[in-house]
């Protein structure tokens, strides 16, 4: 009996230090952020809208990064003040960031917030089979190797920063965005406002703490374009997102990476305005800058408890029928022994412990589709990370492509794309993230 006796507490000690390790590697969670400076010195061609250059800077732009390390598996998020880029550009960047750093593609997200007042980045991709005439030009590959040199050297510093953390997530709320997508009283459409139409107002924020709770990092996901300003301005700025960033970081005192949402049929409730002024372009510090900073005194519970779970699939998609494609894209599609083109659409996904799921694609998105999955999730925080890791077009839902009007002119998806895309997410998310593989 003495021996049964002393076997027990040999296992209940040997259980306890299980335990116990288990605690601590599930507190060895860490984070850090760095904000780089890459707006220009000199006059460059602006992306969004007509071919044009700049005159000079109303605001500068930047790139934020934030890495998180939960001690097995280290991801990266960047927000960069951009409008967008080619897929092939960044796998330039991530094939770098494996050979200089050693850090797994996967692991790395690239989101543009889809500004219209910034620089190109890199080769024109898809935007030129739709917009040829817009890209008679080469794209400036000094700015270019700037920018992507930025974010090698930001993630390197971010690499070398991380300290222990803790992470929150909540919900916030705006009114600053509305669906473009106006309707005539023939029923054709055109780009515009649509006070009827679907729209997304939540704010998705992810709160980054210091062990001691002071803030290191926001992550605001909210929809809306870039196109506080029009064509006419040719200041380069963050346009919307980059002034509420900026704003919340004057608040708080910690980077805020905006990253936009499913914004391809929604704007900024001012939209093409001929300048700053003019779009109000200071009042979305009150419409949006506010709310994020709310939804951040809501997030009241934080963990350093964290795991980050990261994975990635191919949604296969019909093209269109008759639609070129660009060199630098071949890696995105392939044609079936049936001689059907297919678009080869990457959906990444990230789980973050049991309650947070967000996927990201490289697209343009129509609001319904991200609603519909965030209503079928099984998870209480369900994000959208849009213009991520390229632009492959917009991709509508299909009620919309009857009533034409510009998107459908500039989406290369064939009909039944947003039932193909919704139903591979909804799955995805409801099967293996759930289950934790």
């Amino acid at each position: 009996m003495r021996n049964l006796n002393m076997r027990f507490s040999l296992i209940c000690v040997l259980l306890v230090h299980i335990f116990n390790a288990n605690i601590s590697f599930a507190q060895n969670f860490r984070a850090s952020v760095v904000k780089v400076d890459i707006t220009p010195d000199n006059s460059q061609q602006l992306l969004g809208y007509q071919a044009r250059k700049s005159t000079g800077v109303h605001d500068n732009i930047y790139h934020r990064i934030v890495a998180m390390d939960d001690g097995k598996t280290q991801f990266y998020i960047i927000s960069t003040d951009i409008c967008l880029i080619s897929p092939s550009q960044y796998d330039k960047l991530t094939a770098k960031l494996q050979k200089q750093l050693g850090i797994n593609p996967m692991h790395v997200w690239w989101a543009a917030t889809h500004t219209h007042s910034a620089p190109e980045v890199g080769p024109a991709g898809l935007p030129s089979v739709f917009l040829g005439d817009r890209y008679k030009h080469d794209f400036d590959a000094k700015y270019t190797d700037m920018v992507e040199q930025k974010i090698i050297d930001g993630m390197t510093e971010a690499k070398k920063n991380l300290v222990p953390a803790k992470l929150g997530t909540g919900w916030g709320l705006s009114n600053a965005n509305i669906n473009r997508r106006a309707r005539g009283i023939d029923g054709k459409t055109s780009l515009g406002m649509n006070p009827d139409g679907p729209v997304d107002r939540r704010i998705g924020l992810l709160r980054l703490e210091k062990a001691d709770g002071s803030l290191l990092a926001l992550i605001a996901n909210y929809a809306m374009h870039g196109t506080v300003m029009s064509g006419e301005n040719l200041l380069i700025s963050g346009d919307g997102p980059g002034i509420v960033s900026e704003y919340v970081e004057e608040k708080t005192g910690a980077p805020l990476l905006y990253i936009n949402g499913a914004a391809g049929n929604i704007a900024p409730i001012y939209s093409v305005y001929p300048s700053p002024g003019a779009g109000r372009l200071n009042q979305f510090k009150a419409m949006l800058g506010e709310k994020i900073l709310e939804a951040n005194k809501t997030i009241s519970a934080t963990t350093n408890e964290v795991t980050l779970k990261a994975a990635g699939t191919i949604v296969e998609i019909p093209r269109k029928e008759g639609l070129g494609w660009p060199d630098d894209l071949g890696n995105y599609t392939r044609t079936t022994k049936a001689g059907v083109k297919m678009i080869k659409l990457p959906v990444r996904f990230l789980k973050i412990n049991d309650d947070v799921a967000i996927w990201s694609a490289p697209l343009e998105l129509f609001c319904e589709i991200s609603n519909e999955v965030r209503d079928r999730s099984p998870f209480p925080y369900t994000f959208y990370f849009g213009y991520t890791n390229g632009w492959l077009g917009y991709l509508l839902a299909e009620e919309e492509l009857q009533y034409g009007g510009y998107e459908p002119t500039v989406s290369p998806y064939a009909p039944g794309a947003a039932k193909s895309l919704t139903e591979a997410v909804v799955n995805y998310i409801q099967g293996e993230m759930r289950s934790g593989h």
